[in-house]
């Protein structure tokens, strides 16, 4: 029975100990073998229908496969990607492109192509890093997410594809500055400026892995960038008319509206179906960011000081509503008369510092928008663009951060209402094996 459960479970244990057990009366009785077999009709009988090859399968599964062709290509593309940006910090000191008297033009054009990727990229990786920690504290993420157990990505498949699409976005970028700068390519750099069009084909599709609109607002706007700078045909001399035109200024806020309009109404879906008013609540805290998100916008387009002073207020009620939503209601946390102080009666990590940690993280990156309220818009050294791509990159590490604990609270939500097991169940082999049955 021992050795069945380290097969199950697919832990090693030391041969010397294995031989032990098979000489042992527990490995040699035949009454236990006996009692296996009944175990084995029964569970054939009552969860199997009668299938006998299906029920061995499940209940003697053979060990996972281990996919070595993922660790060598997740090594390739790490290491890879390192390489890449290494020679793109080489390539713009040797050149003094920091100097250079295109780095406006080079930042107000080709900067925001190449961000998109980045956003995603980022965004995947946070995934990544949510998968690994959600397993190692056996936060049932596959049954909140309604996945098929055993057939959901596992951490080093994300981080495998973000990896690979770091490759391309690297290698697309470092071919652009080589081609742009090189005097004897002069002839091709419309097909310079093509570069980042090309890498949207390859993209686009992960781009929706990561599923949280509402942290992507920068890269909806990148896109609407795409479309003006590739559609008006402004790649070809290297310069775009884009916000001097009002219908590129509507969509501008459109998109960055649309996540958050999305959610609110969502919320409003589940007010009339549940008939719980906490979703109410909770499409008041989307409306009041759908406001800050307008107000900041006309600010950014410098529509006036009075935009600057409504997007501050708006933006200031927005970021405490939402902070507190954060930390109380998704991550169930503050609970004064807990037994853990300000956190809550349950917690999966023992360290509860780290939990405190998470709260001030949370409130400081929800201020990020104050670079665009007090006119922090260009730092010596960085043009206004890096600063957005900065702020934006800051808020995709937030909801990073902000996944773990808020399907930490979901797990023991489920489990204290018996709607999930309180660990992830053990590792059976979940391939269909209908076919072959």
């Amino acid at each position: 029975m021992i050795c069945i459960i380290v097969q199950i479970t697919s832990r090693n244990a030391s041969k010397a100990y294995l031989e032990m057990i098979d000489k042992s009366y527990l490995g040699s009785s035949d009454e236990v073998t006996r009692l296996i077999d009944r175990v084995e009709s029964t569970f054939i009988k009552h969860f199997s229908n009668g299938n006998r090859k299906r029920g061995i399968i499940t209940l003697r599964p053979q060990a996972r496969r281990e996919r070595h062709r993922i660790t060598f290509f997740l090594g390739l593309f790490s290491g890879s990607s390192i390489a890449l940006v290494v020679a793109i910090v080489v390539l713009i000191h040797a050149r003094h492109l920091l100097k250079s008297n295109g780095r406006k033009v080079y930042m107000e054009n080709i900067f925001p192509l190449y961000s998109l990727f980045g956003f995603i990229i980022l965004h995947m990786i946070m995934f990544s890093g949510n998968i690994y920690f959600w397993r190692r504290f056996r936060v049932n993420y596959p049954f909140i997410f309604g996945f098929k157990q055993g057939s959901e990505l596992g951490y080093r498949e994300v981080f495998l594809l973000s990896s690979g699409v770091a490759v391309l976005t690297l290698a697309g970028a470092i071919s652009n500055l080589d081609m742009d700068m090189d005097p004897r390519m002069t002839s091709f750099r419309t097909i310079a400026e093509l570069v980042p069009m090309g890498l949207v084909t390859v993209t686009f599709p992960d781009f929706f892995l990561a599923d949280q609109l509402t942290s992507q607002v920068q890269a909806f706007r990148c896109l609407e960038f795409y479309i003006c700078y590739y559609g008006w045909g402004d790649f070809r001399r290297r310069s775009n008319n884009c916000r001097q035109s009002k219908t590129f200024d509507v969509f501008y806020i459109i998109v960055a509206v649309v996540p958050y309009w999305t959610r609110f109404l969502q919320s409003l879906r589940r007010l009339f179906e549940e008939r719980d008013y906490m979703h109410a609540l909770n499409g008041l805290k989307y409306f009041s960011i759908i406001v800050a998100v307008v107000m900041r916008t006309g600010n950014d387009l410098k529509w006036g000081i009075t935009w600057r002073i409504m997007a501050a207020a708006s933006s200031g009620v927005a970021t405490i509503f939402s902070t507190y939503w954060d930390i109380v209601i998704d991550w169930g946390l503050l609970r004064r008369n807990s037994k853990n102080p300000w956190l809550r009666e349950k917690l999966l990590i023992s360290n509860r510092s780290v939990y405190f940690v998470a709260i001030v993280l949370n409130a400081i990156l929800r201020l990020a928008w104050m670079q665009s309220v007090l006119g922090f818009y260009e730092a010596p050294f960085l043009h206004r663009t890096a600063v957005t791509a900065i702020v934006a990159s800051l808020e995709i590490i937030r909801r990073g951060i902000w996944n773990f604990f808020r399907l930490e609270n979901e797990h023991l939500n489920n489990v204290g209402k018996y709607r999930a097991f309180k660990s992830v169940p053990l590792p059976f082999n979940y391939e269909d094996e209908e076919k072959d049955v």
